[in-house]
């Protein structure tokens, strides 16, 4: 076992665990943040999708110890303390979930996106979207999400 501290959703996390464990793992079973799911176990899904430091990332294949405590972890709990993040409201608005399990992950893949680039075209939205995987097929209710994400966040800027 080792100690790590973990600066997560802006808030200094310490955890004891082996070296190597992943850091959905961690999340997930050592401090409670079930949001992130854990989908396939080898980065292909995107279910497990956070941000470190802005940038998604798959946290079923990243581990505790290449971390460094000035790194910054964002999951989906950290998106919007009340849901009312744009793209958790288009989300509702658009219906777009049916079983729900990639929504974390998809809703992070898109945060990652609108962050730098605010106003993204349709073929941006779905190269960057590319890679994570909706088992019900949802992808043009994924896709009009983004879409009405966009233009609330475009006209409040």
């Amino acid at each position: 076992m080792a100690s790590y501290t973990l600066l997560i959703n802006g808030i200094a996390q310490e955890v004891d665990v082996a070296p190597g464990t992943s850091l959905l793992w961690v999340l997930r079973e050592h401090l409670g943040l079930t949001g992130t799911k854990y989908g396939c176990g080898i980065a292909q899904c995107g279910s497990c999708t956070i941000h470190l430091d802005g940038n998604p990332v798959r946290a079923c294949v990243l581990q505790v110890d290449n971390i460094t405590e000035e790194q910054q972890i964002k999951t989906i709990e950290g998106l919007s303390d009340s849901g009312d993040h744009p793209l958790q409201q288009a989300w509702v608005e658009a219906q777009v979930p049916q079983c729900g399990y990639c929504q974390s992950g998809q809703i992070m893949q898109a945060a990652a996106l609108l962050e730098k680039n605010p106003n993204p075209s349709r073929e941006e939205i779905k190269s960057h979207m590319n890679g994570v995987l909706c088992r019900c097929g949802t992808y043009l209710r994924i896709l009009e999400a983004i879409e009405m994400a966009k233009e609330q966040t475009t006209t409040t800027s």
